[in-house]
């Protein structure tokens, strides 16, 4: 029998919105902080909070604004603010020496705190990155040449985008279904969905275009602690542009997932037994 699931607590951040978080494992443990993807809870990082857990570690999961059991203002709907909220959990908590662990958007969330705040007292308190199946940036300019923007994984057209955003209702099912290998049971994929559907479609939508034009080239070579890059062989991301963050990085290391490994853009959900070897094996060294 699996325990109680713990009782969230709640932090205001410094424009007056309330965030739930979780904490797990040994209060003395080494931290770990996991950081969601779009429109995801927290509570979808369970098979790794019971994990790492177990492990020793002091696991710290939390809602993002307008996420799973926060608080859904009618603003806010931006990475920076999201950095912002992320900042204000990491000086809430005092969380130093942490290993912060980003899926998808939580990687552009992670990647806009370190850019938004380059204090050393600030940077002081990340020991290491997992960035988890998120590329530098995912919708094509223009400009760029059809090689170039398959070297990164922009695999959006500005006008594809910004169809998406404005019809996020009808698309929601089948964009959350792709992330998952066929192998997904219908009961996950449900169970997924109503934590996609705890946002609402307008805050969703506009945090989409915000995040999906967004463009971290210039951060990845300035992060300065070490960092394990993660991909999907069968990812909605194809892995080409993940193993190019990887080496943007200085010093990163890389983990592709293959498709006998479910490799997909969920990894951590369908296969969370390599997913948690693997990070913990970089997380121990």
């Amino acid at each position: 029998m699996s325990p109680p699931a713990p009782s969230p607590s709640t932090l205001t951040t410094s424009d007056g919105i309330r965030l739930t978080y979780t904490q797990t494992g040994p209060a003395s443990g080494p931290p770990i902080l996991f950081i969601t993807g779009w429109r995801q809870a927290a509570i979808e990082w369970r098979k790794q909070s019971t994990y790492f857990s177990e492990a020793g570690f002091r696991v710290t999961t939390f809602d993002l604004r307008g996420h799973g059991d926060s608080e859904e203002p009618s603003f806010g709907y931006r990475i920076s603010r999201f950095a912002a909220d992320l900042d204000d959990l990491l000086t809430h908590l005092d969380l130093r020496d942490v290993a912060i662990v980003g899926h998808s958007m939580g990687c552009s969330v992670a990647w806009a705190w370190w850019d938004q705040y380059p204090s050393s007292s600030s940077r002081s308190r990340v020991a290491k990155f997992v960035f988890v199946d998120q590329p530098a940036a995912m919708v094509k300019d223009p400009a760029w040449t059809d090689e170039y923007a398959a070297q990164i994984s922009a695999t959006f057209a500005p006008l594809e985008l910004f169809g998406l955003a404005s019809n996020i209702s009808a698309q929601l099912e089948p964009l959350v279904t792709g992330m998952f290998t066929p192998a997904v049971s219908e009961s996950d994929l449900e169970w997924v969905l109503a934590q996609n559907r705890k946002m609402s479609d307008e805050n969703s939508a506009a945090l989409l275009v915000d995040h999906a034009f967004a463009d971290w080239r210039d951060v990845l070579p300035r992060i300065t602690v070490k960092s394990l890059v993660l991909a999907g062989e069968v990812s909605v991301f194809p892995p080409r542009g993940i193993e190019w963050v990887a080496q943007q990085i200085p010093g990163a290391e890389g983990y592709t997932f293959t498709e006998a490994e479910k490799g997909s853009h969920f990894m951590f959900w369908e296969n969370p037994e390599r997913f948690n070897e693997v990070v913990e094996a970089f997380l121990r060294k």
